[in-house]
């Protein structure tokens, strides 16, 4: 057993597998009874020493959406708890270097214990901290309320993101004690994961908390004005009220709704949320419904505004997307815009010329593959090289795509699909998916695929620079295909890429 002494109190680890382990302390508050939607608070100091062996619970979700915790996983309110994991006889003050990841789900599902020993491998291999944490998910740390926030019983805005922030900091002034470098953090995330790292590069009070960033298959653009948001808010509020079968007709009102929320049950909170979340696709074809807020205070504009100007944080960023990030929204996944009416719907603001230029880039539109490749790079691929033109223009970037696919894939016609890189960068071949995923070959080729991406990642981590990887540029574009065997190319799929500059969003 290992202690360290944090800044609320003293926990005790665990020494397993070749790496130390502490696992589920509180980072801010229980966000319960009064904190609920309020922005997270610092967390009380405890007596004693703090037993730090096993994962906290993770933040309340439905199972029944995505691939999020299983049945076994348990889920509270009191879920904002952060994971350390060092190598085996690393010491304070020894100054690694620390990834802190942020896990994906749409947020709306997911948590730090996905996968238990996520990290670890890294960890050994690489001699780096990992560092892992819950936040808020869903309506509790997704939908913006604001507008029926009250000076007696106030409502604060993106709650998951504050989240975020509260668990940087908690990093920034804690990591020492586990042999972590404060001024070498390196925050990194899958899906919506990667869009909280590029949202939090232009969250002004995130500034300093990290020093590098690497967004993997972000939809940088699910961030929303308050009009949207609001409009959302109302839906959701509406729809809780017949799910607690409230029968009084001030509940949604500016007065009432405050009640409403804080006396609902964590499952009624979960039920609504579900419900919103698989109407708003067809709703509000292209959006993501929860997502952060343009609030103009702690998020203060649109983040590829603030690339494009050179207001987000100045870091060395890695971003890039899969081969076909789409592939896979079908069935309880479908919540791109894969469909005719919602293809029409985010065209909505795009000329006429421009539409057909776009669409002829997917032959076969709405053909299924092509409606799947299609909602993939509208919500994946062009956001992120967005991000990737304009933050090259003030700091170094690093672009790639991941090609790699074992032979099932391409057969069942998915090919390397969103999420795919995860088995790679986190060596999880050894899971029954992956070895499924091998199962008519190419287990071998991919291992070694995922060991060179492995080795990029943590010479970034380590340096913020990748010494046989070309950074990126608006002119050029090199850009890192990972596969079989790795290549750089110059702009792929550039005419794809022209066409879409003639986008203009719809929301």
């Amino acid at each position: 057993m290992i202690r360290r002494t944090t800044t609320s109190g003293e926990v005790r680890g665990v020494a397993e597998r070749g790496i130390v382990a502490w696992r589920g302390i509180p980072f801010a508050q229980p966000p319960v009874g009064d904190l609920r939607f309020r922005a997270p608070r610092p967390p009380a100091e405890w007596r004693g020493v703090r037993n730090a062996r096993h994962f906290g619970p993770a933040a309340p979700q439905d199972r029944g959406q995505f691939v999020g915790i299983d049945a076994t996983t348990p889920q509270s309110e009191d879920c904002l708890t952060i994971n350390v994991t060092a190598p085996e006889g690393s010491s304070p003050g020894d100054g690694l270097p620390v990834l802190v990841y942020v896990h994906g789900g749409a947020y709306a599902v997911g948590s730090s214990r996905e996968f238990p020993r996520q990290g670890e491998s890294l960890v050994r291999d690489g001699g780096i901290v990992y560092v892992s944490f819950n936040y808020r998910l869903g309506g509790f740390g997704y939908v913006d309320f604001t507008a029926w926030s009250t000076p007696e019983r106030p409502i604060e805005s993106n709650l998951g993101l504050r989240d975020q922030v509260q668990a940087l900091e908690w990093v920034r002034d804690n990591i020492e004690a586990f042999g972590g470098d404060p001024g070498q953090v390196t925050v990194c995330g899958e899906s919506s994961g990667a869009n909280a790292v590029t949202t939090l590069m232009t969250v002004p009070r995130a500034e300093g908390l990290f020093a590098r960033a690497i967004a993997q298959s972000a939809p940088t653009n699910a961030v929303y004005p308050p009009d949207v948001t609001e409009r959302w808010a109302g839906d959701f509020l509406e729809i809780l009220s017949r799910v607690v079968r409230d029968d009084d007709l001030e509940s949604t009102s500016h007065d009432g709704a405050v009640d409403l929320l804080r006396r609902a049950s964590t499952h009624d909170v979960v039920r609504a949320t579900a419900r919103l979340f698989l109407r708003t696709p067809d709703d509000q074809p292209g959006s993501i419904f929860l997502s952060p807020v343009i609030d103009g205070d702690f998020l203060p504009e649109r983040p590829l505004d603030a690339f494009k100007s050179g207001r987000a944080h100045r870091v060395p960023l890695i971003i890039g997307t899969n081969d076909r990030e789409g592939s896979v929204f079908t069935g309880r996944r479908d919540i791109l815009a894969t469909t005719p009416l919602r293809i029409r719907s985010i065209f909505a603001n795009t000329k006429k010329k421009a539409r057909k230029a776009i669409t002829a880039q997917y032959p076969g539109l709405p053909a299924r593959r092509a409606s799947l490749d299609f909602g993939g790079d509208f919500s994946f691929w062009y956001p992120s090289i967005k991000v990737a033109e304009r933050h090259a223009r003030f700091a170094r970037v690093y672009s790639y795509r991941f090609d790699a696919a074992p032979r099932i894939l391409r057969l069942a016609r998915v090919d390397a699909f969103h999420g795919l890189e995860l088995w790679a960068l986190f060596d999880r071949m050894d899971s029954a998916f992956g070895w499924a995923m091998s199962s008519l070959g190419g287990r071998r080729a991919f291992l070694r695929t995922a060991g060179r991406m492995r080795r990029r990642w943590l010479e970034f981590i380590r340096t913020g620079e990748v010494a046989d990887w070309p950074s990126y540029d608006p002119h050029r574009r090199r850009t890192l295909i990972i596969d079989t065997v790795d290549r750089v190319e110059f702009d792929p799929r550039g005419e794809r890429r022209r066409v879409w500059q003639d986008f203009v969003p719809h929301l």
